[in-house]
């Protein structure tokens, strides 16, 4: 059996193909945290995945925030699963239960602490040793502690004491226990890149719930061996917790093990990040039933790397998915219907001679009908509404006819010429027409006028297009080494014009520790520099003994260049 963890920072991540990324993962069990999707945005390529049964938990208060998932192989299917870890999310059978003492805490902030989407919890049966045993995997993405948000650091303590409390409860009713996922906590000054201060790093609250939460492991970190001693016994010391950090079990003093780095300073290049993503498991089943566990940074695609963990049991797959499973949720069970029949009015006597001659849910057989003849579909729906728009007229409504006479669009030119109606009328006149000799005298003494006023009109616009075309001529005559000096010297003009309006970014200077230039940089942190620009050297943050990494180079940009 095979469990892995993976922080995918976005379910955008699987955008390539979410079976091929699971199936590539190669594991029974695979739980991955800050989907960033709620309810309303999952879509059934993400939510059903063949092969697999999935389980969703999402943020209530903000989109695109949070959230978790459990993908769990059809051989892997639990008998049992929840969202959240107080209890409050669950209304339905198949939940996993044994929440523990909840006294210390509020009805408030139960409810807030299950808001983000941060906990899916299966419940798995497996073989092991010949028994068949009960296997809890709680699926966390555990808060971050905001420094700029002193509150955040108070709700991240809560989760974790409300995590300890679901974890040992569990525990505690006799099932293993496997709880695994962004911790967001960094244990040990080993599992950290550079801890600043090296008194004060142990005092971080943090770490100091993982002190009282993991087992301590002091004997095998004298250990220099990279796989556990067999003889010896992960006992459960009085002041230790219940649960073992399997990574550090079986690589007790591995350095430069890394599962997050800022995407921000490029810090994956030269692995200056920290260990934050964990498989805990209780001691017993670690000692007794895993066999390996490790990190894969090779993996890209988010900020994090998966994490896995391998042990000798079996799983024993549920004849069906519990009721949390998302194959079961109402968009995605149903059969689709099609568009056609919400928008085309059906007549009532061909629907009773469907439903008499056809089974219910015939929808099938009519498009895989369409599907053998599509044009002859197209020409029945065409049909129908040509005797819907014919018959059917909503009451109220005035019917708007098409002009049949549509005119031909005129040139431009057509603009600038005269309107030659009333001429025409008078040619009439003059033909042959009955008119009144007064109405012709009239008729002669406007055309007359509109006559003289057309030509004139007629003369300026050949003026117009006559000097247009003498200015073609000329400019054919040209050389054209003239023409492009002329356009280069226009161009570097209206060039110049700009960059003396608009002023683009200063020049960036080199930094003094390899002599490249910089990057120029924004302050967007809330204080008396917000907004301010500065140069820091262009290289990825790292080390400081490291010499290809950022070096300390540090400028403000002078506000008067």
């Amino acid at each position: 059996m095979k469990v892995v963890t993976w922080n995918i920072n976005g379910i955008r991540t699987f955008r390539s193909g979410i079976k091929r990324a699971l199936d590539s993962l190669d594991a029974d069990i695979i739980c991955v945290q800050e989907t960033k999707v709620t309810r309303d945005l999952l879509d059934e390529r993400t939510a059903i995945v063949d092969g697999y049964n999935s389980y969703f938990s999402y943020s209530r208060g903000r989109s695109g925030y949070s959230g978790v998932a459990t993908y769990c192989k059809d051989s892997a299917t639990p008998f049992a699963a929840e969202e959240g870890l107080t209890g409050l999310l669950t209304n339905h059978e198949g939940a996993v239960g044994c929440y523990g003492d909840h006294a210390e805490f509020s009805s408030e902030e139960l409810q807030l602490l299950d808001n983000e989407g941060r906990a899916v919890i299966t419940q798995h049966k497996v073989m092991c040793q010949d028994k068949e045993q009960t296997l809890t995997v709680i699926n966390v993405y555990c808060p971050r502690a905001d420094p700029e948000k002193p509150e955040r650091k108070q709700f991240k303590l809560e989760f974790y004491k409300l995590l300890q409390c679901r974890a040992e409860a569990l525990l505690k009713d006799g099932s293993h226990v496997i709880v695994l996922g962004d911790i967001n906590t960094s244990h040990r000054q080993i599992d950290h890149c550079d801890p600043s201060d090296a008194d004060d790093f142990g005092e971080n609250p943090g770490r100091k719930w993982l002190n009282s939460f993991l087992h301590s492991l002091a004997e095998e970190e004298d250990s220099d061996e990279e796989e556990p001693d067999e003889e010896s016994e992960v006992t459960d010391p009085v002041n230790g917790g219940k649960f073992v950090d399997t990574f550090r079990y079986f690589h007790p003093s591995r350095n430069n093990a890394f599962t997050c780095w800022s995407t921000l300073t490029g810090a994956r290049q030269t692995n200056y990040g920290t260990r934050i993503d964990y498989i805990f498991a209780n001691y017993q089943l670690a000692k007794e039933q895993f066999v390996a566990a490790d990190i894969m940074p090779e993996v890209e695609g988010s900020d994090h790397c998966p994490v896995w963990g391998q042990m000798s049991c079996s799983l024993l797959p549920s004849s069906k998915p519990p009721p949390l499973c998302t194959r079961y949720l109402p968009e995605f069970a149903g059969k689709q219907q099609k568009l056609s029949r919400f928008l085309v009015k059906v007549d009532q006597k061909s629907i009773e001679s469907e439903q008499k001659n056809d089974l219910p849910g015939s929808q099938e057989e009519e498009e895989w009908r369409e599907n053998l003849n599509p044009l002859g579909a197209g020409n029945n729906a065409s049909k129908k509404r040509s005797l819907t728009t014919d018959t059917v007229v909503p009451k109220g409504k005035k019917t708007k006819t098409a002009n049949a006479s549509t005119k031909p669009q005129g040139s431009l030119l057509s603009f600038f010429k005269p309107k030659l109606t009333n001429v025409k009328q008078c040619e009439k006149a003059t033909s042959g027409e009955e008119v009144t000799s007064s109405h012709s005298d009239q008729i002669s003494s406007s055309t007359k006028q509109e006559s003289s006023v057309s030509d004139t009109i007629a003369a300026d616009t050949e003026r117009v297009f006559d000097t247009a075309a003498e200015t073609d001529k000329k400019t054919k005559h040209l050389t054209p080494q003239t023409t492009v000096g002329h356009s280069q010297a226009k161009k570097g003009a209206t060039l110049g014009f700009w960059k003396s309006v608009l002023h683009g970014p200063p020049p960036p200077p080199c930094c003094k520790g390899h002599g490249e230039p910089c990057v120029l940089r924004t302050v967007k942190k809330d204080g008396p520099n917000m907004g301010k620009q500065f140069f820091v050297c262009a290289r990825p943050q790292g080390h400081a003994s490291n010499p290809e990494a950022r070096c300390n180079f540090f400028a403000w940009v002078d506000k008067g260049k």
